[in-house]
């Protein structure tokens, strides 16, 4: 045996020199004269942060992170034509690589939303921290530069992408965009439970889009599931809804809400038109979305002793008051006085009245048909159906409501109110710095404006009305008697 390693070797030794002389003897590319440049890796690190909030960040980071809106396109955006969005929408994570994750290879593999960018769940949970660190702030590639949100938001955003990503596609059945495996009545009892305290029992007391096109819980679970699977674990940026993964959820739990939330209606509450017709009697251009009106609405001149001037001028409670009875009520008085008429009587005319009264068919001064008709329309169903007079349950000297069960109220407020204005309503200032103004304040100054808030909501925004909600006017009083204890000033 030991002869045989001479002659192994040797015929080593000669494929040795064959390869030599072929290697010679091929032509080879000049070397380049300075190496490429190469990314050095990046040093390892471990991020703590926030699955949750990361997943608001995903959806839209400027508003979970308090910061300004980024300004024109996304720098990225312009190597795709196929997506004719602009502005804000390219700077949403989810409008490239989905709301599933999966970028071309998912949902936004095709229509309006497909740009051909590929998703981040194939590749992003099993990247490092600090790989995923930059590919966010810019370091990895100076195009994909979402550092203005701030370090903190891009550390929860890397929690998210490495540990909160899910594959959907095994809960919902891309064609029909139905849940696979769901239990209704499971989902039913988790939104009842959870869900419902803010979006009522058929998921329509807010509306996540307009008049025109309004978009409630069901619209949004038929239409895309995937994004009500992502808003449901995550929650809505710049909201407190709670998250399903701070709850503890399970994925299943997420899917039987899903389950549940395709049975729930899509059309708008037939009370829906009389509480948006209260939000425009408040500002009617901020509920409408219109451009502000300009001057002095023209009856104004009609009277001396209101000096307010402007926008105030436009707004129907400035002349009728928050209690409906203008000159005979809690505006009869003091800076607001005006001397014109409440409208509780106007609630007897038919609607093709009101509407030639809104419109200046009646008085050519008194036209409000810069809403537009949708808007006048649901003004119109405000006055008919959902006036009340509140004499009955205010002590006008007092400020006092009458009746009311505190108890009841501080239920009411717990369930529903707090979820944004905080238990003692001191989370949301509708005044200023030197002039605070909170829920309690409200309460307390001008019940008259909380009862009509309340049941009608804030001009353009989701707050729930009561009047959408199914409230009676006594849980109203309930609520307002105990909104009169919470705290008036600064915290």
């Amino acid at each position: 045996m030991r002869r045989k390693w001479p002659c192994v070797a040797l015929t080593l030794l000669g494929l040795a020199l064959i390869a030599t002389a072929c290697a010679q003897a091929t032509p080879t590319e000049a070397p380049p004269t300075s190496p490429p440049p190469t990314q050095p890796p990046p040093t390892e690190i471990v991020l703590t942060g926030s699955a949750s909030r990361g997943g608001k960040l995903y959806d839209q980071w400027w508003k979970e992170a308090e910061v300004d809106e980024p300004a024109g396109d996304q720098p990225l955006w312009a190597r795709q034509t196929a997506n004719t969005r602009s502005g804000l929408d390219t700077w949403r994570c989810k409008e490239c690589h989905g709301w599933d994750y999966q970028g071309a290879a998912g949902a936004y593999g095709s229509g309006s939303h497909f740009t051909g960018f590929a998703g981040v769940l194939e590749t992003a949970p099993g990247v490092s921290h600090a790989e995923l660190l930059g590919w966010l702030d810019g370091s990895a590639n100076a195009d994909h530069d979402f550092s203005a949100m701030g370090q903190g938001a891009l550390n929860d955003l890397v929690i998210f992408l490495s540990e909160g990503l899910i594959d959907v596609a095994p809960y919902i059945d891309a064609e029909t965009k139905e849940p696979i495996g769901g239990d209704v009545s499971h989902g039913e009892e988790l939104f009842s439970t959870v869900c419902a305290l803010c979006h009522g029992p058929d998921g329509r007391t807010m509306n996540f889009g307009n008049a025109e096109e309004p978009e409630y819980v069901g619209t949004v679970a038929s239409d895309n599931p995937w994004e009500f699977m992502h808003k449901v674990r995550v929650g809505q940026p710049g909201t407190p809804m709670p998250s399903a993964i701070d709850s503890g959820w399970s994925i299943q739990d997420v899917v039987d809400v899903l389950t549940y939330a395709q049975t729930l209606p899509i059309e708008p509450p037939v009370a829906e038109s009389a509480a948006r017709g209260g939000r425009l009697y408040d500002k009617w251009w901020e509920e409408a979305g219109l451009d502000e009106p300009s001057g002095d609405n023209p009856i104004w001149a009609r009277q001396t002793t209101n000096t307010r001037s402007g926008l105030d001028t436009w707004r129907c409670k400035e002349c009728h008051g928050w209690d409906y009875t203008g000159a005979e009520g809690a505006y009869g008085s003091g800076s607001h006085f005006t001397g014109f008429p409440g409208l509780l009587a106007a609630q007897e005319k038919s609607f093709d009245d009101l509407l030639a009264q809104l419109t200046g068919k009646v008085d050519p001064q008194h036209d409000f048909s810069a809403m537009g008709e949708p808007a006048l329309t649901a003004l119109v169903h405000f006055i008919n159906e959902a006036l009340v007079d509140m004499g009955p349950f205010i002590d006008a000297e007092a400020k006092a409501p009458i009746g009311g069960d505190a108890a009841n109220g501080a239920q009411l407020f717990t369930s529903l109110c707090a979820t944004c204005h905080g238990e003692d309503g001191l989370e949301i200032n509708f005044g200023s710095e030197d002039e605070p103004e909170y829920v309690g304040t409200i309460a307390v100054d001008n019940p008259w404006e909380f009862i009509h808030k309340i049941r009608a909501g804030q001009p353009g925004t989701a707050m729930p009305s009561a009047i959408n909600s199914g409230w009676s006017v006594q849980q109203v009083i309930d609520l307002l008697t105990f909104a009169q204890t919470l705290p008036t000033g600064a915290p």
